[in-house]
């Protein structure tokens, strides 16, 4: 039976608790006794909301098998389903399926911790801990003896108690009653000056007087909102932000209407940015749309949400990729039925390009792939640090003006489908132009494109290149020679263009006559006599390196050698007198050699002008800004003692537990724990032993073992170095060489 004056007097011992005690953690063991004794209850947890992260964790649990639990804020558990929507919840039956699908489809009960602590929960008061309007908990109080379990006088109690709680979690955790409190604190503005503001203000306008007429930073604003909301705070960063692209499209003038932004991180993890994330109800609207599990809650500025939706602020440029695609009616389900109802010169299909082409350029991209797929939305993917990274979809109605449009760019024909195409094109972004190399491939579901978007600027100094110190100073002596032929080998995108002309800066002075022969040209540098060839007028390697050698060279660097004629051609002149650089398309500086016999070049004549080869591959970096070092597990040393072999291990001297770094993730990385790429190198010296071996054509294996024994370090081994220096970590290893 319910005692109205004995719950009046618990509440009020209660009260007296918290109120002399100086933290809710000292608090909590003389009132948890009184709280179960309010409700004849057997348990109770009270999960507190983590200021950074989307979760609660509960650290007080009545009983000793559970010391800590964490739930996200979701429909996954109760007390996250109760933190979410903000409402109380009494559940009666929590193994009633049936029951918990009526209050939300995804509702669920967590059965483990009755299967870990051998205890069966039989009903749940579950109440958010609310002060200001901002979430700061949940309490949860279990399995009630009373008769029909827990009814409308307990829920009415639970919500006194929970009050009396949020003041305390408020207090402890440093939250603020007002959103501009904290601006008040640091002295940014007077408190009279935000009580001015604010009256009669909506959130945009406030924030926009604090800047405009107060001229308080926005990050400072953003800190403030955030100590309010206990949500982290995320600003407008594009490099380290995206829309998130899922199936179901919410409607971009409902997002901005409520200053929304669905965003993703580098790793494509979701988060639901608002201005005002205390709105259950928005957010509970949000997440339904959406369809996902697992997400994340930030605050945000009502103008930098409106600038991830599409709001260009700056009044100039192509526009936001979701404000294009929403003019051009993405829905996000497709018809096979539809035809194209753009034309390529359409004004949106042209800046759709555009914004795509600036995304590109803004994210340090190398290239972009439009991906058309049947009876789904185009996929625009971009290679960001040698990693694949989906940016947006275009509807597949739309693709065949888009593909158009960058046809017409790079003159191509667009009314052939049939067969690839190769072609360039050249935009500006901030006055700098930037050229493209474009490549269209048909395919079962229609013509995809790939862009390489070429390097522009300077060469990079050869002591920048990241060479140990065994390679930079063989390779010094390599390119003094007068005469000789040095080649650089690698995959596409190993950065082979960058690494010669680093050297050709090394070898830039006055007394040198330097030409180049380049398809295209990417880097420029004064000094240098550039051409581009252009094979479809029949002005290719070969014939470029033979009218080279009729204009007084010193150097000459030919960009590729693709075929015998040209291979031919470069060993000739350097035979003649002068120093050949040149690239191949091979994996390993021996093999390098195998090939060029294959293309039935002379055995002698090579190995007398080839001076050496240099081979690279590109490794992501770990950040500078978060990397963490740690010494060496056991499984690492003995990876890396393999793959740097055992019998050359030791030339490294070591210590016994030696240190080395590991990806971390931050603010600067987005949250990724890399940032940019370095090289890995192999380079092979053309000794007298070699040479010798070259001369009856041996097996490369037989090659590669002779050029170890001279000194050569090859890519892993020389990867294994990056790790110890700090530069890499382990898994880029094991993504370079394939082994775990």
């Amino acid at each position: 039976m319910f005692d109205s004056t004995k719950h009046a007097a618990m509440l009020q011992t209660l009260q007296s608790q918290l109120n002399e005690l100086p933290s809710l953690m000292s608090a909590y063991q003389q009132i948890e006794p009184l709280i179960l004794q309010v409700f004849n209850a057997k348990r109770m947890s009270l999960f507190q909301r983590r200021l950074q992260h989307q979760d609660l964790v509960a650290r007080f649990k009545t009983g000793k098998e559970t010391g800590e639990i964490k739930v996200s804020i979701s429909p996954q558990s109760i007390a996250g389903y109760v933190a979410m929507a903000q409402q109380p919840l009494i559940i009666n039956d929590p193994y009633d399926d049936e029951q918990l699908k009526a209050i939300h489809l995804r509702l669920k009960f967590d059965k483990k911790f009755d299967q870990k602590s051998q205890f069966k929960t039989d009903n749940i008061l579950c109440i958010p801990v609310m002060n200001a309007g901002v979430l700061m908990g949940v309490m949860q109080v279990i399995n009630t003896d009373n008769d029909g379990g827990y009814d409308d006088h307990d829920l009415a109690l639970a919500l006194e108690i929970s009050d009396m709680l949020g003041d305390k979690f408020r207090y402890e955790l440093g939250g603020t009653t007002h959103p501009f409190d904290y601006l008040v604190h640091k002295n940014l503005v007077s408190d009279a000056t935000i009580q001015e503001i604010t009256q009669d203000s909506t959130l945009k306008q406030t924030v926009q007087r604090l800047i405009s007429e107060h001229r308080v930073p926005e990050e400072q604003i953003g800190n403030a909102i955030s100590v309010h909301f206990q949500v982290p705070y995320i600003a407008y960063l594009p490099d380290k932000y995206h829309l998130y692209q899922n199936e179901a499209k919410l409607n971009l003038s409902y997002l901005k209407r409520n200053y929304v932004a669905v965003v993703a991180d580098v790793r494509e993890n979701p988060i639901v940015l608002m201005s005002e994330p205390n709105n259950a109800s928005l957010l509970m609207e949000i997440e339904s749309a959406l369809g996902i599990e697992s997400y994340e809650i930030a605050v945000g500025l009502p103008n930098q949400i409106l600038q991830y939706l599409g709001e260009n602020t700056s009044g100039s440029g192509p526009g936001d990729m979701d404000e294009i695609l929403d003019e051009i009616g993405i829905t996000g389900e497709e018809d096979d039925d539809q035809t194209d109802d753009l034309a390529e010169d359409a004004p949106a299909v042209v800046r759709l390009v555009s914004r795509v082409l600036h995304d590109a350029k803004r994210l340090n991209a190398s290239d972009i792939h439009i991906d058309p797929e049947k009876g789904a939305p185009t996929r625009v993917r971009m290679r960001v640090d040698g990693v694949m990274r989906d940016i947006n979809q275009v509807p597949a109605s739309h693709h065949n003006a888009m593909i158009a449009r960058v046809k017409i760019m790079s003159s191509l024909n667009i009314a052939e489908k049939r067969v690839p195409q190769d072609g360039k094109l050249a935009f500006k972004m901030s006055g700098q132009s930037v050229e493209v190399r474009v490549a269209t491939l048909p395919t079962v579901a229609g013509e995809g494109v790939v862009m390489r978007i070429l390097a522009t600027g300077g060469a990079m100094p050869i002591e920048k290149m990241n060479l140990s110190p065994r390679n930079i100073g063989m390779l010094e002596e390599m390119i003094k020679k007068p005469h000789g032929i040095l080649l650089v080998v690698g995959p596409t995108g190993s950065g082979k263009t960058t690494t010669l002309h680093a050297i050709l800066g090394y070898l830039n002075t006055p007394d040198k006559k330097i030409w180049t022969a380049e398809d295209p040209v990417e880097i420029t540098q004064p000094g240098l006599q550039q051409v581009q060839v252009s094979p479809k007028i029949g002005f290719t390697f070969a014939n470029a390196l033979r009218a080279f050698l009729r204009a007084d060279p010193d150097i000459i660097l030919i960009g590729e050698m693709r075929d015998k004629e040209t291979a031919h051609a470069g060993i000739e002149a350097s035979l003649t007198g002068h120093l050949v650089l040149s690239t191949l398309h091979t994996n390993s500086a021996p093999e390098t050699i195998s090939r060029l016999l294959d293309l039935g070049l002379d055995p002698v004549n090579f190995s007398d002008a080839c001076v050496g080869i240099l081979a690279q591959r590109l490794v992501r970096t770990l950040c500078p800004n978060c990397k963490e070092e740690c010494t060496v597990s056991e499984k690492d040393k003995a990876f890396l003692k393999r793959q740097y072999g055992e019998s050359h291990f030791e030339e490294l001297g070591l210590a016994e537990n030696f240190t080395i770094c590991q990806a971390k993730g931050c603010d600067e990385c987005g949250d990724s724990g890399y940032r940019g790429r370095t090289g890995v190198h192999e380079l092979l010296n053309m000794t007298d032993d070699l040479r010798a071996m070259v001369y009856k054509e041996a097996a490369a294996n037989d090659m590669k073992a002779q050029a170890i024994k001279d000194g050569m370090r090859t890519l892993i081994q020389d990867a294994v170095l990056k790790v110890l220096k700090g530069d890499t970590d382990v898994a880029q290893i094991q993504i370079l060489s394939g082994h775990d």
